[in-house]
């Protein structure tokens, strides 16, 4: 018999307030941003943070906390620039994100503007998107 699913605790949905795995987290996002070749304001769209709080992310100067929202940000992000990895061997390894695509969904629309415009919904579409193109949907 199945088990029922577990929510989940109010715990695991807290800010994370450890500064060793915020500086992981951020430094992985910047260097990921970095690759694709994004702009300040897109980084920052992308990661929904005000474009001075992402200098001091870029710069390394961050001391804030991470909420759930950031996280899960963070996670789609790093898992798209995974999954590119994994799937291309060659300039759209990196350029991917920021190419226009005929598509459907993206309508000539970069996948960058494409999240940027739609937030967290948008950036798990181009992560199924990014996983079905690799065999995993």
């Amino acid at each position: 018999m199945l088990e029922p699913v577990q929510r989940q605790s109010a715990q695991s949905a807290r800010p994370i307030s450890d500064k060793e795995k915020i500086a992981a987290i951020v430094k992985a996002v910047v260097r990921t941003a970095d690759a694709w070749g994004l702009s300040n304001a897109e980084a920052a769209a992308l990661f929904d943070v005000p474009i001075a709080t992402w200098s001091r992310m870029k710069n390394g100067a961050y001391k804030g906390v991470l909420d759930q929202d950031k996280v899960t940000r963070a996670s789609i992000l790093l898992g798209i620039f995974k999954g590119l990895r994994l799937l291309f061997n060659g300039p759209l390894t990196y350029g991917w994100p920021k190419t226009p695509n005929s598509g459907p969904g993206f309508n000539g629309r970069t996948p960058v503007q494409v999240m940027c415009e739609g937030g967290i919904p948008a950036m798990l579409k181009i992560r199924q998107h990014v996983d079905a193109l690799r065999g995993g949907v």
